[in-house]
């Protein structure tokens, strides 16, 4: 294992392509990756389940409909990395499409929502997921929403060589986890045949297909990491295509064979109360402490992002705005001790609704980096009307929720 994991690392400090040192490899990349997409075991062990509602019946069907939903966002994103590939992300794509103005309200709109994410998850962590897995866990709650902060800082600031270890390592960890919980769902739950058939009402189908289908938008964070590839257009492809097939076999593995036992959807951590009761209250306990580092796992992937299109629209040394983001990080936790639910209550529907917008720029202006670079234009409008309702599909979602 620690020779695959140390295929992970590429350079020490982190910085953008600008500066010299080695890239980053492909496996750091795809590390990167998988950990971005949910990470996977949080979506096939809790999310995706969780989120299936009256559609229970076609859980298969429902997954199968957000892999080809979210097919259409992860195919504009890796024709503008085709030929757009710095540590600007999707601020360089807009900005190749549309210019700078647009470009900087889009990066303005995503730093906001991401920088909201990164101060109220933690919160999610240690009061929400962690209870359900180790009920004495409360004793120790204001500890570890102070501890988590301090841990993601610790890693960024240690340096991109230290950064792409980890995600290397919790993406290896992530698979190898929810590849058990598959294993055990599909022995003891057969899949039925109305798993992938239309055995569920179809507004429950669509509904489940496209709240799961939003669920994988994070996997846009490893496009940050381009500036730093040596080979990234090739890289991008293989690496990104890679760990969202993955994902979504291992989510559509854990969810289809619910079809057959519903309750199970119902529970706290869906995926944890069938370990439990197939493969004993240990694997259980494993699949719920692997949800909430699955967690924390796209927090780094979300930290490591930020620090890169800071970095790039602002021209400020990456190490600093490393530096910065951390402290920012830590020293919010004390705050978010004084009314955790409430803080996360309350920061959720902004961060949301800036995430839906700043994609939604990005989905937009795509038929004018198509035209510029003389694609064909129907293709390019096609994929863009479906992804800008996928985007503004996650903004009703995200107001809605809210107003409930």
């Amino acid at each position: 294992m620690s020779t695959f994991l140390t295929r992970f690392a590429a350079t020490d400090a982190g910085r953008p392509s600008r500066s010299p040192g080695r890239p980053a490899s492909g496996w750091a990349f795809t590390g990167l990756a998988v950990t971005s997409f949910g990470g996977p075991l949080a979506l096939a062990a809790l999310y995706a389940p969780a989120g299936l509602g009256g559609a229970s019946a076609g859980a298969g069907l429902a997954m199968a409909g957000a892999v080809a939903l979210f097919a259409v966002p992860l195919v504009i994103w890796l024709r503008y990395a085709k030929r757009v590939n710095g540590p600007g992300g999707l601020y360089s794509f807009v900005e190749a499409a549309a210019g700078r103005r647009v470009a900087l309200v889009q990066a303005g709109l995503w730093i906001v929502s991401y920088l909201l994410y990164l101060l109220y998850t933690t919160a999610q962590i240690v009061y929400d997921t962690l209870p359900a897995v180790l009920p004495a866990e409360r004793h120790y709650q204001p500890v570890l929403e102070i501890a988590i902060p301090v841990a993601l800082a610790g890693v960024m600031i240690a340096g991109r060589r230290a950064a792409l270890l980890v995600t290397g390592a919790l993406a290896a960890g992530q698979i190898v986890i929810a590849a058990a919980l598959d294993g055990v769902t599909l022995a003891h739950l057969p899949v039925p045949v109305s798993s992938f058939t239309a055995s569920a009402p179809a507004g429950s189908l669509a509904s489940a297909a496209g709240q799961t289908s939003l669920l994988y938008i994070c996997g846009s964070l490893p496009l940050f990491l381009g500036g730093e590839l040596a080979r990234p257009a090739r890289t991008i492809r293989r690496g990104l295509t890679a760990a969202w097939l993955v994902t979504a076999v291992v989510v559509t593995a854990a969810v289809a064979p619910l079809a057959a036992a519903p309750a199970f959807t119902r529970a706290p951590i869906p995926g944890m109360a069938v370990a439990e009761r197939f493969a004993g209250h240990g694997f259980a306990v494993a699949v719920g402490l692997g949800v909430a580092v699955s967690v924390a796992g796209v927090m780094l992937a979300e930290y490591f992002a930020l620090s890169r299109l800071i970095s790039t629209v602002t021209s400020w040394r990456l190490r600093p705005v490393i530096i910065a983001l951390g402290a920012a990080l830590v020293l919010s936790a004390p705050v978010t001790l004084i009314n955790p639910a409430r803080i996360y209550s309350f920061l959720i529907r902004p961060s949301l609704i800036a995430l839906w917008l700043s994609q939604l720029i990005v989905f937009a202006v795509y038929p004018r980096f198509a035209a510029r670079q003389h694609d064909r234009r129907l293709p390019a409008w096609a994929l863009t009307v479906v992804a800008t309702a996928f985007a503004l599909y996650g903004l009703w979602v995200t107001i809605q929720h809210s107003a409930t």
